[in-house]
């Protein structure tokens, strides 16, 4: 027996001033889309803008159902419209921001588990890592130069 030791790197910003410019501009659309949330239910509002290499902005928010398991997170809203819009694309860059309207969310907020595997499926398909930033509504912004910093030991094709 031998222990293995999985380690992740992120960068983290203590403000948007001080993210690129680019990323900052990906950001606000992220948080527009946000803005625009169907959460009558949690009342947790999710946005998500997504930068293709074409230079396409695709954009994606929580659509909520009352038969919860119908419901789909921004995440995956953006990730599959690009998909069929700009099918041969490849996602550079998924920018991330999370509120609840019961509560102040200033901490970060990492795609749930579901999120993470559709990301990871999509940087096995294009065979190239997603750069993802995510907060809350305000605060710190964490960037992860990969899925794979959030998704150690993923599932995907290889295993089929």
């Amino acid at each position: 027996m031998k222990d293995v030791k999985i380690e992740s790197v992120l960068t983290v910003y203590d403000t948007l001033e001080e993210l690129p410019e680019g990323i900052v501009s990906l950001m606000k659309k992220a948080s527009e889309a946000r803005l625009n949330a169907y959460a009558p239910y949690s009342k947790f509002l999710v946005g998500a803008a997504i930068l293709l290499d074409n230079g396409e902005v695709v954009i994606g928010n929580n659509q909520e159902n009352a038969s919860y398991p119908s419901g789909l997170c921004a995440e995956r809203t953006a990730i599959y419209y690009a998909g069929a819009k700009f099918p041969k694309a490849k996602i550079v860059t998924m920018a991330l921001t999370a509120g609840s309207q019961m509560q102040a969310t200033t901490s970060p907020i990492p795609p749930c588990g579901a999120c993470r595997q559709a990301i990871a499926e999509y940087e096995v398909k294009q065979d190239t890592p997603i750069e993802i930033y995510f907060m809350g509504e305000t605060g710190k912004i964490v960037k992860s130069n990969s899925l794979a910093n959030l998704l150690p030991l993923g599932f995907d094709r290889s295993f089929l």
